[in-house]
């Protein structure tokens, strides 16, 4: 399923989206950026609260498909500028880690 597909299955808001058609072949959850640097796996959907800078040059380090921001944590604009520069698509969701996990479960099983 491509980071576009998901996002409209998932009904995700778009923050930044330089690279939808990136296929999302699993799921991460973490807010502790150096664990998961070293668990996420390439093409995962990472699901998280963090909001700061970081989160972009984790997901390029790990070459995640996309970041899920849960629970309705927003970013400030460097962050988006940031994400869309480096090619990290960054979506968002009121929904808890949980049911985002499960939702994206069901679409990339």
């Amino acid at each position: 399923m491509t980071v576009s597909e998901l996002k409209n299955k998932l009904a995700l808001n778009v923050i930044s989206m330089p690279d939808g058609e990136r296929e999302v072949t699993g799921c991460y959850i973490g807010d502790l950026l150096s664990w998961v640097m070293g668990a996420a796996s390439s093409g995962d959907a990472w699901i998280t609260i963090m909001s700061n800078i970081n989160i972009v040059a984790v997901a390029a380090l790990c070459d995640t498909a996309a970041i899920i921001l849960a629970e309705g944590v927003t970013v400030d604009e460097n962050v988006k500028k940031t994400a869309e520069e480096k090619g990290i698509n960054l979506l968002s969701s009121e929904k808890s880690a949980f049911i985002l996990a499960t939702e994206l479960a069901e679409c990339v099983a």
